[in-house]
C-alpha cells in the first residue's frame, strides 16, 4: 500500500515490470481468460481493471467538488490560474471538444448533464 492505488502504468520508470504485468491482467480480463481466483484476488485488492474509465471517473468526481464550491462546471485551464485547476480545464476541454466531435459516449453526456455543464460556454455568457 506504498501508493495507494493499484493503477500502476508502463511508464513508471521505478515500476516498469509491475506496469507490465498490471497491463498483462488487464488484457487477460478483457480476453476473459483471467482465472477466477486471479480476478478475485485482484478485486480484492481495488484493481483497476479500466485505467482510463477510472481517470475519467476521477476527473468527473473532482468537476463535481468544483461546482459545488464555485457554482459552475467552467474550469480555467490557464497556467496563470492560481486555484490549480489547470489540469481540470484541460479534461472540461477535452470534454467538450469530443462533445462536438460526436466522440463523447451518450453516458458521459448524461452525466455531464446531471451537473449542470455547459456545453457551448458563449450560451451561458449570455444568461448572466
Amino acid at each position: 500500500a506504498k501508493n495507494g492505488h493499484c493503477d500502476v502504468s508502463t511508464h513508471d520508470v521505478q515500476n516498469k515490470s509491475l506496469g507490465q504485468w498490471v497491463k498483462q491482467q488487464r488484457v487477460l480480463y478483457k480476453r476473459n481468460v483471467l482465472s477466477s481466483d486471479r480476478k478475485q484476488q485482484l478485486n480484492s485488492i481495488c484493481f483497476i481493471w479500466d485505467s482510463q474509465e477510472n481517470a475519467w471517473n476521477k476527473h468527473f468526481n473532482q468537476l463535481c467538488a468544483y461546482k459545488a464550491q464555485n457554482g459552475h462546471c467552467n474550469v480555467s485551464q490557464s497556467k496563470y490560474d492560481t486555484t490549480g485547476n489547470e489540469t481540470l480545464g484541460r479534461w472540461v476541454s477535452t470534454q467538450r471538444m469530443s462533445y462536438n466531435r460526436n466522440t463523447l459516449s451518450s453516458t458521459r453526456v448524461e452525466q455531464l448533464n446531471s451537473i449542470g455543464f455547459i456545453w457551448v460556454l458563449h450560451e451561458r455568457s449570455y444568461e448572466l
